[in-house]
């Protein structure tokens, strides 16, 4: 069986996440974005790779959205009010609560202020979410009889999450965007160790390793302190969901300490109905946030103020919170126009921003410096890694933390998810693959089979299991002669058995005496031997019957290749047993057959030495130790 991977978006580029997933027979979608750089057909995944006749319903059994940005879930209301889709869609409940503000605040400044034909309308926005099913954290939820799937804890954002899907044996995990360090607001992903054929994750920041949080914090509150000393302005665009909110955060408490009176503005609109939400699911925040919540609400900001348009071109300085993030469009391009050719002004750009976009623009000149979009832009820009995504050491720890068989990247930039991909297989061992839009990968899955265990080969489990370990004390230092025995014996408990498959009966574990008796045959053992001799001194009397011709120099021999067998095997027991040697299945005695099978070879009898003959019988299994000691007899030096 397989797992089929169908990219639709954010194959080998940030935005329109989209991967259609089918695991034994069921098909998931995962997330339902919209890429932020484009206007044309781009715009959109290409729903016609799912269904060539577009009932998306019965193709679909489910949708699962990880969180409320756009790249995510700008075009879930067009795929089920415009191409059709009624099937059951999951998210998280800050998910749920929040999506709709992002998708009328993204529709109202591409229709009603940029006069853009309409996508979607607020109607189509909610009757879209009245399909929606929201989920708590590690809340099993049985989508159908064999579809089972879970929602952990990603960061990111508010109600961000990673899904885990399960299918008979087969299941993945796909993470969405998430963030393994917390920040001010948010805690780091959570998720269980779980068995996974497949983990999908984000790649944005795939070769980037960030400093420390709170240098990063240092840099960006440096640099808007000393644009506002000099009077400037400083613009950060951002979403005004997640950043928006730690960075308030951030600057209402450095205000606060330094004592500043310069003014802090958020855009009107939909981030103060955004930071409402925050202070009602504030258990999805972090543990700093919860503690303090009792006393103080932490979104309850001192110095930040409601923005309003009249104050564009007020003098004096200024910070101010305009979205959307990637200077796309909306409030923030309109103020960037305005203060860009003021070279006091500052723009800051904690985030990552999508191509095409003039945050991306921006982003792309040497930083922090000037740069000339068009003639009159001379603000100054300075970027900080203050994105909610992990990077690429949060990446490797999540993959190396699930140990999946397969790992697939989206949502990153080709060349850096070259890297991270020889890295993961390099490093750990994983198959890693980087699909491009309108790809389609096939994994193989595991399947496990339930068997039962005869008692026969229960009791055979429970039997001492015994083994012996010699140690050799001549490579023992003097404090280890003391303490370590030399001989050591293990108990592995450790029986092998045999999976028997019979019709109309479940799969059973059974011993090789019942597996014979079954099929009606006598137990055998395939062994194997070797009779070679070994030249001794002649004795005085030259007398060849005098060779050895009593127990006690047979003995004296025997113990004398015991002795030497024990030195150059150190890690085999070595059991003399007077008339043979024994190691494993491997038995050695002397042989007095003239006519023994086993025996190779001509004899050449010299004057001053006579020949014996030993006949070594092993198992198949013992085939290589076999002729080591073979080897080791044949060498025997008697002449000292």
């Amino acid at each position: 069986m397989v797992i089929e991977c169908l990219v639709l978006g954010a194959g080998q580029e940030v935005g329109k996440s989209c991967v259609v997933v089918t695991i034994n027979g069921k098909r998931i979608m995962f997330d339902c974005g919209m890429h932020m750089g484009y206007l044309d057909h781009r715009r959109y995944p290409d729903f016609s790779l799912i269904s060539k006749s577009h009932d998306f319903t019965r193709s679909l059994s489910c949708i699962i959205i990880t969180h409320f940005h756009l790249d995510h879930i700008g075009a879930l209301p067009y795929f089920t009010q415009v191409c059709g889709y009624n099937g059951p869609i999951y998210m998280t409940y800050p998910t749920k609560a929040l999506a709709p503000l992002m998708l009328e605040d993204y529709r109202k400044v591409m229709v009603d202020r940029r006069g853009e034909e309409e996508q979607f309308s607020s109607e189509h926005i909610v009757e879209c979410m009245k399909k929606v099913t929201a989920v708590d954290l590690k809340q099993t939820i049985q989508v159908d009889e064999d579809l089972q799937i879970r929602a952990y804890y990603a960061g990111h954002v508010l109600g961000a999450a990673m899904f885990y899907a399960k299918v008979g044996d087969a299941a993945i995990v796909y993470t969405g965007d998430y963030n393994m360090t917390p920040d001010r607001h948010l805690g780091a992903a959570q998720i269980d160790r779980l068995q996974l054929d497949l983990v999908i994750t984000e790649s944005t920041y795939a070769t980037t390793y960030r400093d420390s949080k709170y240098v990063r914090e240092r840099e960006f509150l440096k640099a808007v302190h000393k644009c506002v000393a000099s009077g400037g302005k400083v613009l950060i665009p951002t979403f005004a969901l997640g950043r928006a909110q730690e960075l308030c955060m951030l600057l209402d408490d450095y205000w606060e300490r330094m004592n500043l009176k310069v003014p802090i503005y958020f855009s009107a609109g939909l981030t103060i109905q955004a930071n409402m939400y925050y202070k009602v699911l504030i258990n999805w925040t972090s543990q700093k946030v919860k503690d303090t919540y009792a006393t103080r609400n932490a979104f309850d900001f001192k110095n930040v103020l409601s923005f309003d348009r009249s104050l564009i071109n007020a003098p004096g300085a200024c910070v101010l919170f305009a979205t959307p993030g990637m200077i796309s469009g909306g409030f923030s391009l309109e103020v960037f126009k305005q203060w860009a050719p003021c070279e006091k002004n500052l723009v800051t750009l904690p985030g990552y921003c999508v191509a095409g976009t003039v945050g991306h623009k921006l982003m792309s000149a040497k930083i922090p410096t000037q740069i000339r979009l068009d003639e009159d832009v001379q603000i100054n820009i300075h970027q900080l890694s203050f994105s909610p995504h992990t990077d690429a050491k949060g990446i490797m720890d999540l993959v190396k933390f699930l140990s999946p068989k397969h790992v697939i990247l989206v949502h990153g930039e080709k060349p850096k998810m070259v890297t991270l991909k020889e890295k993961i297989q390099s490093e750990l061992g994983i198959q890693c693959y980087l699909p491009a839009n309108s790809e389609s990968l096939c994994i193989p899955t595991t399947h496990h089979i339930k068997a039962g265990a005869s008692d026969a080969f229960v009791r055979s489990c429970l039997s001492p299991n015994f083994k012996f370990l010699k140690t050799n004390s001549a490579e023992l230092d003097d404090s280890h002669k003391r303490t370590m025995p030399l001989l050591q014996v293990y108990d592995d408990r450790v029986s092998e058995g045999i999976l028997t498959l019979q019709k109309n009966q479940s799969p059973k574990v059974v011993n090789q005496n019942e597996f014979m008796e079954a099929l009606g045959v006598e137990k055998h053992e395939v062994k194997l031997a070797h009779c070679f001799r070994v030249y001794i001194p002649d004795s005085e009397s030259g007398d060849a019957s005098d060779c050895l011709p009593s127990t006690s120099r047979k003995g004296s021999l025997l113990h004398l290749i015991s002795e030497k067998l024990c030195r150059e095997l150190p890690d085999f027991d070595v059991q003399d047993c007077q008339e043979h040697i024994q190691i494993q299945s491997v038995v050695v005695s002397f042989c007095s057959n003239e006519k023994c099978p086993h025996r190779t070879g001509v004899s050449l009898q010299s004057v001053d030495k006579k020949e014996v003959h030993f006949c070594c019988s092993w198992s198949v299994a013992d085939d290589a130790l076999a002729w080591r000691i073979v080897a080791s007899i044949k060498n025997l030096e008697l002449d000292t």
